[in-house]
């Protein structure tokens, strides 16, 4: 899973360079003059947009862990991009893992083009600046031209990545049932994940994994949690 989950990682990136920045150069080249974009893939679920001023270098890195929690409804209901494709009805409101990667790719480039323009603040990031940039993205046919290099090149790598449709239950649970340091599961079956609460949120708790799933951290949402026996 973690191989594959870099593999998706490299694809992305490979698709943010071709798709996203190269018809953007022009542009970008008036407003920030020699800048560059290098795009990796880490080891963790840290996902995010940095420019290092010095080298006047774009980074963008997109965490493996966050590329396989976006694999399944139970971890990826707590990423700001499930909440922005289902609220802002990009691609149509619908989640899978095609649709989230491939929007995961236009957030962080929205980010690169916000801090190109100068409307990235300290406290304000996701601001209104942010969010017209995207949504342009995505009334452009941007974020539909990611979304099919995604498939293909997917498809041509030989690697898995869904587009089938997933819901996401509204939680309906109140986080008062359960307790820091309770030990729970989620998901189903041999897919299911055992873990240790270690923060309770208002719609998700953060569960620790264990056993097989020892050091990666998850968001989960309260009617997916079951009390470990």
């Amino acid at each position: 899973m973690k191989t594959r989950a870099r593999h998706l990682g490299d694809l992305m990136c490979d698709t943010t360079l071709s798709v996203l920045w190269q018809p953007a150069s022009h542009w970008l080249a008036e407003r920030k003059p020699g800048s560059e974009l290098r795009c990796r893939t880490g080891s963790g679920q840290a996902t995010y947009h940095r420019f290092d001023p010095q080298q006047n270098r774009h980074l963008i890195t997109y965490g493996a862990r966050m590329i396989e929690a976006k694999q399944r409804p139970d971890t990826a209901h707590g990423w700001l991009s499930s909440r922005e494709i289902v609220k802002r009805g990009y691609f149509g409101g619908e989640l899978s893992p095609l649709n989230l990667l491939a929007h995961t790719c236009c957030h962080e480039f929205a980010h690169l083009l916000q801090h190109t323009d100068g409307k990235r603040f300290r406290g304000s990031v996701h601001n209104r600046h942010f969010y017209r940039i995207l949504d342009e993205l995505h009334a452009s046919g941007g974020a539909d031209e990611t979304r099919e290099a995604l498939r293909s090149g997917a498809r041509s790598r030989g690697l898995e990545l869904s587009d089938t449709v997933f819901s996401i239950p509204e939680p309906s649970v109140e986080p008062l049932s359960w307790q820091v340091g309770e030990c729970v599961s989620f998901g189903k079956g041999q897919e299911a994940i055992q873990g240790k609460i270690t923060r309770i949120n208002r719609k998700t708790c953060t569960v620790d994994g264990t056993g097989r799933a020892r050091g990666i951290r998850y968001r989960v949402p309260y009617p997916m949690l079951r009390r470990a026996g």
